[in-house]
């Protein structure tokens, strides 16, 4: 059975956003290194080459494919900041409707800039991901 195509690696989340750009994108990656730290109480680590993920969960699906995946976590990416945060499992429209400024994706967001939402309500989006994530497949610090 094939494996994800994002794994763990040894790079550090650090070294990596040291080479983030536009100036905008590694600053306010910089600011979401700590924040999702504090948020969460996890250790960030890199996913893949573009993604810092916190936590970590193992799946295993009716097909028998199983395999382990970031809990949450993000990637400043060119055009925006991808915030991977939603799990799937609950309609998060009420905390989406009070964060500002974003896209949204099937299972991330996409913000232009920090400044355009609201930290208090996206650590009140993560504490929520993470829990009903946890009541589907656990989650563990990684």
């Amino acid at each position: 059975m094939s494996q994800n195509k994002t794994q763990p690696t040894a790079l550090s989340p650090e070294d990596f956003l040291d080479g983030v750009t536009p100036e905008v994108r590694r600053s306010d990656g910089k600011r979401l290194l700590s924040f999702f730290s504090d948020v969460t109480g996890y250790v960030p680590r890199m996913w893949g080459e573009s993604i810092i993920g916190y936590g970590r969960y193992h799946y295993v699906y009716d097909s028998g494919r199983e395999g382990d995946f970031l809990a949450t976590g993000f990637s400043p990416r060119k055009a925006s900041l991808s915030i991977y945060i939603m799990p799937g499992y609950r309609d998060y429209t009420d905390i989406l409707n009070r964060l500002g400024k974003h896209k949204r994706g099937k299972s991330c967001l996409y913000v232009t800039r920090l400044s355009q939402i609201d930290l208090n309500v996206l650590a009140e989006l993560i504490r929520a991901g993470l829990r009903d994530l946890d009541a589907v497949w656990p989650v563990h610090p990684d």
